[in-house]
């Protein structure tokens, strides 16, 4: 072959390898796949009247599995404790529903409600739901951390205390992590709100899955103060949704009644916020504060 013919002939080679390097780079990229698809929030709200106690139990649509909860009580304004906030579900079993469970702390006159909310979604790879509790006696403080089994991750939590009925408040649903890392447990807090003398424990519950592209702890704290209320919300980063939440108070042991525990979102939107609210269950002169925590992924 002539030199010349060769010469031709490498030229159109590369020209050809050019040509299709400029198609690969200009070519539109592939959107990245949602952590956590499908992702909105359910409510349920149980009947309104002055009676004692209060349940209701919201359930994701069929085909989704619960990943984060949440509660509201509507007319009580710090008289009425909630003392369970109860996935179902196990340690080989995805979570589906979420009970509340709420109680008057002290005798209590008016009409009021009680609201549960599930964060639901579709299958999330090995999501399950882990427990664990605390010594059970009549100390007046009890504390139990629900960790992940090791290689999963936290998505949402919850809490029951057993044997108090009214008679304790849950201090702290604080899930573990930050800004740039993975939670991987929660640790609930609880109080007597009054003195009592019988035998009563708490339980954590922690909603675990593999591991969630973009997983994080955003935090968000309320005014330090004696203010007889408090509001606090925290939200996600933009390009992020909410698959949980979680709560401290600080300063107030037993005093004061975490009241609002909302997640934003629809049964057709995705969550990206928890709004907490909290109220004085009896006047208490001392400063204290309110801190939310979102646990948010990638959208």
């Amino acid at each position: 072959m002539s030199q010349p013919i060769r010469r031709h002939l490498a030229a159109l080679t590369l020209a050809l390898v050019l040509g299709a390097s400029g198609a690969a780079l200009v070519a539109p990229a592939t959107p990245a796949s949602a952590a956590v698809p499908g992702l909105v929030r359910i409510s349920a709200v149980s009947a309104t009247n002055s009676t004692d106690s209060r349940f209701v139990t919201a359930t994701c649509p069929t085909g989704k599995v619960l990943t984060g909860t949440g509660y509201e009580i509507n007319g009580a304004t710090g008289e009425v404790v909630v003392d369970d906030l109860r996935p179902n579900g196990g340690a080989a079993t995805a979570p589906t529903a979420v009970t509340v469970g709420a109680y008057e702390a002290d005798a209590f006159a008016g009409n009021w409600n009680v609201t549960a909310y599930a964060i639901c979604a579709n299958p999330v790879p090995g999501l399950v739901r882990i427990t664990a509790t605390s010594s059970n006696d009549s100390n007046n403080f009890h504390s139990a951390t629900a960790a992940c089994p090791t290689g999963k991750v936290l998505t949402g939590t919850g809490f029951e205390m057993t044997g108090v009925t009214g008679e304790g408040v849950v201090d702290d649903l604080r899930p573990n992590g930050s800004a740039v890392a993975a939670p991987t447990a929660v640790t609930v807090g609880a109080y007597e709100a009054d003195t009592f003398f019988g035998n009563w424990n708490v339980t954590a519950y922690a909603i675990c899955a593999n591991p969630v592209p973009g997983l994080v702890r955003i935090a968000a704290v309320s005014p330090n103060n004696s203010n007889d209320s408090r509001f606090i919300t925290a939200t996600c980063p933009v390009g992020k949704v909410m698959t949980g939440a979680g709560f401290e108070v600080n300063g107030a042991q037993g005093e004061v009644v975490v009241d609002d525990f909302r997640p934003n979102g629809s049964s057709t939107t995705a969550p990206t916020a928890i709004s907490a609210g909290a109220y004085e269950e009896d006047p208490f002169t001392g400063n204290w504060n309110l801190r939310a925590y979102a646990i948010c992924a990638t959208s």
